[in-house]
């Protein structure tokens, strides 16, 4: 059974508050081609925005043929950070399965309410992002 949860206006969600997940990006589809779009080949779609984002702002553009979902190639998406993927989605609604998007990180959609929600586990002993 889904808990029913009701929060005041001025209190932050669930999976802020209680959760201990972070805000880490929200996922726009666009049909419009954007400025430095990067070509994810396996999932036949660009990314753009997010590394430039003050506050993580992240378009997707999807090629016809992409296997991504259909919610998540239509409908907005937010994504928090977690500590472990595998509780995170634990009694959820996954779209699709748990993957990896590059070494040392793994994704998981859900839908929650009728939108995606993206769940991201970063492996921390991984050094993923070498500075020069």
């Amino acid at each position: 059974m889904k808990r029913q949860l009701k929060r005041k206006d001025y209190e932050q969600p669930f999976a802020v508050s209680k959760a201990g997940m972070r805000y880490h990006h929200i996922g726009i589809p666009t049909r419009e081609i954007k400025p430095n779009e990067k070509y994810l080949s396996k999932y036949k779609f660009y990314v753009s925005g997010f590394e430039t984002s003050e506050y993580g702002i992240e378009w997707m553009r999807f090629e016809e043929d992409s296997p991504v979902s259909d919610l998540v190639k239509t409908i907005p998406h937010i994504a928090f950070e977690v500590d472990d993927l595998n509780t995170a989605v634990e009694g959820k609604e996954l779209i699709g399965e748990i993957t990896s998007t590059s070494e040392g990180i793994r994704v998981a959609m859900i839908k929650e309410n009728g939108a995606p929600v993206e769940f991201i586990e970063f492996n921390k002993n991984n050094k993923m992002d070498k500075e020069n």
